[in-house]
């Protein structure tokens, strides 16, 4: 006697489990991410709701607390107040159990108070997805064992882990532990992979939490995002329309003095600024770190011992483990070189953290900053001092 309405071969069963959590996926990246919780795009409200809709039958989270705590992660990024950071929760603890911390802090009415607004509050939200969160995921265990069988339940299981280990564990954990960096924001974000296809491109977090309001995750040529194809043909459409992309960086080869253009360029791309920066005086910062082996530095015949230069080019000192800001300091008091570098990165940072000054006081800032850079006596700082020089506003989208 069969038991399903559908007989499909084991790989046929697998396409349909994979093609059911990757529609999950792109729910999730486009609808919550980049829609509801940054305004990064427009969605038509068909679009809108058939995302809500598959949402609630495959995840049962609600819009408004996944949208608060995002935002929280952001507004308090791997601090006390972060909501799932592995440097606060341990890597392990994200991983595995991304999604218990998401249900703690969904139980935070002051968190979906201050961070949830602006997201559904319909009759169809009040009175079914939000009140009856497990109602769709019941339903689709039934539709799933009706239409392929008792296996269809190891279909439901996979499609009901898939987002919590993900999403939750993944991008979460992974995404600020592990990977590569092109900007360097003040926090752990990481690209896991160039190519954002399993998790919609969500893989590509380090280039979100440079550009946060961009509907496009990736921003080199070489990486991919999915959910921003899938946002392009929603555009085309017209389901769908972008509001903000990450700028183009503009250079002018024949400035040599720091204007409003220069200003405006350094302060919206201010992670990029800060990576190259990074990369610029690296080589600097290792050579003198290196020289210091032979135990200028108490504790620094331990190669770990040294682990805090990343700090010096890309965080700052405060954010450090007491030992290792210990071992830093040290440093910093055992090499002019080092100690130039980083007062010189603090002193670029605060250009853009000084809001209450004048467009005009802060261009002679950067200005005077790129004097000094080219005065101190260091080659790694002058070339990038001259490089920064050529930074020029211009609107439109990364290439």
């Amino acid at each position: 006697m069969q038991l399903n309405l559908l007989d499909l071969p084991w790989w046929g069963l697998v396409l349909v489990t994979l093609g059911s959590t990757h529609v999950t996926i792109a729910a999730v990246t486009i609808f919550l991410h980049r829609h509801q919780a940054h305004r990064a795009l427009e969605l038509h409200p068909v679009a809108s709701h058939l995302f809500r809709f598959w949402l609630w039958l495959t995840t049962g989270m609600v819009t408004r607390e996944w949208t608060a705590i995002h935002r929280k992660h952001h507004a308090n990024c791997e601090s006390s107040e972060d909501p799932h950071s592995p440097q606060i929760h341990g890597i392990r603890k994200v991983l595995f159990e991304g999604t218990e911390l998401y249900r703690m802090e969904a139980r935070n009415a002051a968190t979906l108070e201050k961070y949830g607004h602006g997201t559904p509050d319909d009759w169809i939200e009040r009175k079914l997805y939000a009140r009856h969160t497990r109602l769709g995921i019941g339903l689709v265990l039934g539709i799933d064992i009706v239409l392929f069988g008792p296996i269809g339940l190891s279909m439901w299981a996979v499609q009901m882990l898939w987002i919590p280990f993900f999403a939750a564990g993944v991008i979460n954990g992974v995404g600020h532990y592990w990977g590569y960096r092109n900007f360097a924001p003040n926090d752990s974000s990481s690209n896991v992979v160039p190519w954002g296809i399993l998790i919609g491109g969500e893989e590509l977090h380090n280039n979100h939490h440079a550009y946060v309001t961009s509907a496009r995750l990736s921003s080199k040529w070489w990486e991919f995002d999915i959910g921003w194809m899938y946002i392009r043909i929603l555009e085309m459409i017209h389901l769908a329309k972008v509001r903000k992309v990450a700028p183009r960086i503009g250079y002018n080869t024949s400035k040599t003095r720091c204007d409003v253009g220069t200003l405006q360029a350094v302060i919206t791309h201010r992670y990029d600024v800060l990576a190259k920066f990074a990369r610029s005086v690296r080589p600097t910062a290792v050579a003198e770190i290196l020289s210091l082996r032979a135990g200028a530095i108490p504790g620094s015949r331990d190669s770990k011992a040294l682990d805090p230069v990343n700090y010096l080019l890309q965080r700052d000192a405060r954010e450090l483990p007491e030992k290792e800001r210990a071992v830093l300091q040290q440093a910093l008091h055992s090499s002019t070189v080092l100690s130039t570098i980083y007062s010189m990165r603090q002193d670029l940072t605060a250009v853009w953290s000084r809001s209450a000054a004048s467009k005009e006081q802060l261009v002679k800032q950067l200005e005077d900053w790129c004097r000094r850079a080219e005065e101190s006596g260091i080659g790694a700082l002058r070339e990038f001092s001259r490089a920064l020089r050529r930074y020029d506003s211009l609107i439109g989208d990364m290439p």
